[in-house]
C-alpha cells in the first residue's frame, strides 16, 4: 500500500466517528484483535488473548512476512498484511496489540486511538520521554483504553509485598536495589552492512527511525541494543523492574525521581552494539534512594550465570533493604528476610497471567481507573528507564574517585562502584584500559518532563526525542 502518512491521517479522522461510535462494547460482544508484530513477544500475547473468552485474533501484521506466515497457520482465520495501516484502517478491528521494535510503539499506538481503536503497547511504551507523553495524549483525547504490557501489574503478589512491606515487620526502607543479571553475548561486527531479508518491507520495518547501514551479524532482536532502534538492557528489562519499583515501593505517588546519574560501558565484546552490557544507575527519590543495575556478562569469566549482588535470590530483581532486614523477589515470586539472612515470609504470585483479561475488562468497562497498567503509570515507568540511558549518553571518560564524589552519603551507590569493579575483574576485564563511561548528574522537572538546572544542556535536551523519518513522524498535536 503506497500512501503517504498525511493522507493516512486523513482517512483515519474520517473514520473516526463512525470507529467511536461503536467503542462501547457489550459484555457478550465478540472482541477482534489485530496483533502488530508478530515476533517472540507478539507471539506470546497473541496466544495469551487467544485464549480469553469472547476475543478473537482477527488480523496478523508484521512487517517481515515470514513472520506473518508463521502465525496464520496458528490463527488461520485471521486477515494478514505486512502494513500496520491496513489493521489501523479496519472498522472490524476493535482493538490492537503492539509488539512492534520500540522505535514503532507509540507511532503505531497512536494512530491506532486516532482511529478509535483500544491499545495494548509492549514495553518500553515508547522510545523516548517526549514521545510517551504524546501517546498519554493521544489515549485522552480520543478517549481510549491504552494499556503498557507490564504484566507484573496484574500480579496480587504485588499488592501483598506491598502490606507487608507498611506492616513496618521489617523497619524503614533504607534503599533500594533493582537488579537485572541476565548473561548475553556478542552480537557481532561486520565489515559490511547486513541486508534485511527479502522477507521483510524495510521500508515498514523501519518506520521511524532513521535508515542507517546495520553491522550486526543478526537483523532480527539485536536491533535492541542500538539506539537508533532499540533503548538497551535499561530499556528492555527496566521498565518491569521500574514498574514494580513505583507500585511496590512509592504505588505510584513518584512520577520521576529529582535526580539521575548513570554509567557503565559495552565491554569484553568490541561488536556493533551502541547500548551498554553494564550500567549502573542512581535515582534520587528523596529518602529511599534508588539504583538500577544492570549486567549482561557472567559472574566470572567462563561461569554460568551472572548473579553478582549479594542479596540477590532466585530470579530477584527487586531488593527493598529495610533497617531490620530486606525483601528480594522478581517476576512471580520473593521472599523476605532478617539481616541474617533467615526466611521471615514467603510470597507467591502468577507472574500478571491475568493482564490480558484485565486489559479486555477495561476495554468492555470503558473505564480506565479499571487497568492495572494504564498507560499514563507506564510511561513513568519507561520513562525513568530513559533518564538512565541519557544520562550514560552524556558521559565521559570514568574515574572512579569522580563517580564517588558524585554521590556522597549514599552507601548503596558506593556498594554499586564496589560491584561494578569486582565484575569487570572477575571477567578479566582491566577497567583502566575500558571504555567506560560516567554521565552526567540530570535535574529533572517532573511537571514539564525536561531538565533543569546546569545539566538542561541542549544535548541533553535532544536526547528527550528523537528525529523521525519523513512519513513517519509522531506528530507534535496528536
Amino acid at each position: 500500500m503506497n500512501y503517504s502518512r498525511r493522507s493516512f491521517l486523513a482517512t483515519t479522522a474520517m473514520s473516526l466517528s463512525a470507529a467511536s461510535a461503536s467503542s462501547v462494547i457489550g459484555a457478550n460482544e465478540r472482541i477482534r484483535i489485530g496483533m502488530i508484530g508478530l515476533g517472540g513477544r507478539g507471539s506470546g500475547s497473541a496466544s495469551w488473548f487467544s485464549k480469553i473468552e469472547g476475543v478473537e485474533i482477527a488480523y496478523l501484521c508484521d512487517a517481515d512476512q515470514k513472520m506473518v506466515d508463521r502465525a496464520k497457520k496458528k490463527y488461520p482465520r485471521a486477515k494478514t498484511t505486512q502494513d500496520l495501516r491496513d489493521v489501523i484502517e479496519d472498522r472490524n478491528i476493535d482493538a490492537v496489540v503492539v509488539s512492534t521494535g520500540n522505535h514503532w510503539h507509540v507511532l503505531a499506538s497512536i494512530w491506532a486511538c486516532q482511529a478509535g481503536k483500544d491499545v495494548y503497547v509492549e514495553k518500553p511504551i515508547s522510545h523516548n520521554i517526549w514521545e510517551g507523553r504524546k501517546l498519554v495524549e493521544a489515549a485522552r483525547k480520543y478517549d481510549c483504553i491504552v494499556q503498557g504490557g507490564t504484566q507484573q501489574r496484574s500480579d496480587d503478589l504485588q499488592n501483598e509485598i506491598k502490606a507487608y512491606l507498611d506492616t513496618g515487620e521489617l523497619g524503614a526502607i533504607k534503599y533500594v536495589r533493582c537488579n537485572r543479571y541476565g548473561m548475553r553475548a556478542s552480537i557481532g561486527k561486520r565489515s559490511t552492512p547486513l541486508t534485511p531479508p527479502d522477507s521483510v518491507d524495510y521500508n515498514l520495518w523501519l518506520g521511524p527511525a532513521q535508515d542507517l547501514p546495520i553491522y550486526r551479524e543478526k537483523f532480527h532482536y539485536d536491533w535492541h541494543w542500538d539506539w537508533n532502534l532499540g533503548n538497551g538492557e535499561l530499556g528492555n528489562w527496566g521498565p518491569h523492574i521500574i514498574d514494580d519499583l513505583r507500585n511496590v515501593v512509592f504505588r505510584d505517588k513518584l512520577n520521576y525521581p529529582k535526580r539521575v546519574l548513570a554509567g557503565g560501558g559495552r565491554l569484553g565484546w568490541d561488536d556493533a552494539g551502541t547500548a551498554p552490557n553494564t550500567h549502573f544507575v542512581y535515582m534520587d527519590c528523596g529518602e529511599i534512594p534508588v539504583i538500577m543495575d544492570v549486567h549482561n556478562l557472567p559472574r566470572a569469566k567462563g561461569v554460568k550465570g551472572s548473579d553478582i549482588y549479594k542479596r540477590r535470590r532466585t530470579n530477584s530483581f527487586l531488593v527493598v533493604e529495610c533497617e531490620n532486614g530486606y525483601y528480594a523477589g522478581g517476576r512471580g515470586g520473593g521472599s523476605a528476610h532478617d539481616q541474617d539472612g533467615k526466611r521471615l515470609k514467603r510470597f507467591k504470585g502468577d507472574g500478571g497471567g491475568a493482564h490480558a483479561q484485565n486489559f479486555i475488562n477495561a476495554m468492555r468497562s470503558r473505564k480506565r481507573e479499571e487497568q492495572n497498567a494504564e498507560i499514563e503509570d507506564i510511561h513513568y515507568s519507561s520513562a525513568w528507564c530513559h533518564l538512565g540511558n541519557v544520562s550514560y549518553r552524556l558521559g565521559h571518560a570514568y574515574n572512579r574517585k569522580e563517580a564517588e564524589a558524585q554521590v556522597p552519603g549514599v552507601e548503596c551507590w558506593n556498594h554499586v562502584i564496589e560491584d561494578f569493579h569486582a565484575h569487570l575483574e572477575a571477567n578479566e576485564i582491566d577497567a583502566a584500559k575500558s571504555e567506560i563511561y560516567l554521565g552526567a548528574m540530570l535535574e529533572i522537572d517532573a511537571e514539564k518532563e525536561t531538565f533543569v538546572g546546569p545539566t538542561a544542556t541542549l544535548p541533553a535536551l535532544q536526547l528527550l526525542r528523537r528525529d523521525y523519518r519523513r512519513g513517519f513522524e509522531v506528530p507534535e498535536n496528536v
